[in-house]
């Protein structure tokens, strides 16, 4: 089972702990920055969306006609196009790009971006919306002949596109959330779904429910499964551990304007943040804590074997697609490239090549889901 990185494509240099030194959108580094991750072995770069920010898929097409084999999961929102038009633009774009292109549907999780647009539904009618738009794109990728919808939110007559993806029979369609209602639809219509780490029980739990909401929709597959981190790494565990504690102080410094989403997902990261700081093999919620939880922030704190194992460890839980970016994000990039990804891959790489000479044993991943102190170190 090949494992896919995902980074970041930040189109400035500032994060939590630093302040930009240019424009939101500065060309030059945007592109250096996706270089980097190409260079340093990442196959994916996520390209964020919220209102005032560059717009994804015109970023992405930058990148694509500078970097050799780069792909990129383009943050969509449904309420900002109708979604004919967007199946025949990302359509065009996946030929742009050599389809290099998975479509990831933002929903909202912030009330007053989504109402900045000019949408004031609510977070469960906004989840409904994204549903029936990604029937429509799905339909729209795949049918050679005229078709109708009446639903809730969308209705047209007679759509057949003229222009089809290059990927086929279609581009994989990414989608997140930690609600039920998030649930239903993921796993329903995404081909992958994108979680926030959290602790491996509790990453155990949500994927519990998002097969249950697949097999309920009568799917006999499930999405695969994608979760984010925050690695904080270095060369032994006291240098990483004086490393994350120096990246919290540098949030601290910085903490004006960040802001509490009021979703599920930054409710269970705060959540776990209050019971403890420190889970499993490396998980760590001081920068949980520090931000209030607004986005996938929990970190993997210690050596680059130490970050590995503890990424094996969701990966036994069925984790394919790994996300990750750290706080200085080039520099981050290439030293999570460097030293980190290799060892996965090897290691994911040598339990295949074992499944296909003989039965493996499968207890890690009950282990994890049962709760047992074995597992994890």
């Amino acid at each position: 089972m090949p494992v896919t990185f995902v980074g970041s494509a930040m189109t400035n240099d500032g994060s939590e702990t630093r302040a930009r030194s240019g424009a939101m959108f500065d060309k030059d580094y945007t592109l250096r920055l996706a270089q980097a991750h190409e260079e340093s072995g990442w196959d994916r770069l996520l390209i964020a969306y919220r209102s005032n920010w560059p717009d994804p898929a015109q970023v992405a097409a930058y990148l694509a006609a500078n970097t050799d084999r780069m792909e990129f999961l383009v943050a969509h929102r449904p309420n900002v196009s109708y979604p004919t038009f967007a199946a025949t633009t990302f359509a065009t774009f996946d030929h742009v790009t050599d389809g290099r292109l998975t479509l990831h549907f933002i929903s909202g999780a912030f009330d007053d971006d989504q109402q900045r647009e000019g949408d004031y539904l609510t977070k469960d009618e906004r989840y409904a919306r994204t549903r029936e738009y990604m029937q429509i794109i799905k339909k729209a990728w795949t049918s050679h002949e005229p078709f109708d919808y009446e639903g809730q939110y969308y209705r047209f007559t007679d759509f057949v596109s003229d222009v089809f993806p290059a990927q086929q029979p279609r581009p994989a369609l990414s989608f997140g959330g930690s609600s039920a209602a998030a649930y239903a639809v993921g796993g329903a219509e995404a081909d992958i779904y994108g979680l926030w780490a959290e602790s491996l029980a509790g990453t155990a739990e949500q994927i519990k429910s998002i097969r249950a909401a697949a097999r309920a929709a009568g799917r006999t597959d499930t999405p695969r499964l994608h979760v984010a981190f925050r690695p904080i790494i270095a060369a032994t565990e006291e240098l990483a551990w004086d490393k994350a504690h120096r990246v919290v102080d540098r949030i601290h410094a910085r903490k004006q304007g960040l802001s509490k989403s009021a979703d599920v997902a930054s409710y269970r990261l705060r959540r776990l943040a209050e019971k403890g700081e420190r889970y499993d093999r490396a998980l760590w919620t001081g920068t949980v804590a520090a931000t209030g939880g607004g986005g996938p922030v929990a970190a993997l704190v210690g050596t680059p074997e130490t970050v590995a194992a503890a990424l094996l460890d969701y990966i036994d839980l069925g984790v394919e697609i790994i996300a990750a970016h750290g706080y200085d994000y080039a520099e981050d990039a290439v030293e999570f490239g460097r030293e980190v990804i290799p060892i996965v891959r090897e290691e994911v790489a040598k339990r295949d090549a074992q499944r296909q000479t003989g039965p493996a044993a499968e207890t890690r991943a009950s282990a994890v889901a049962s709760g047992s102190p074995a597992v994890g170190g």
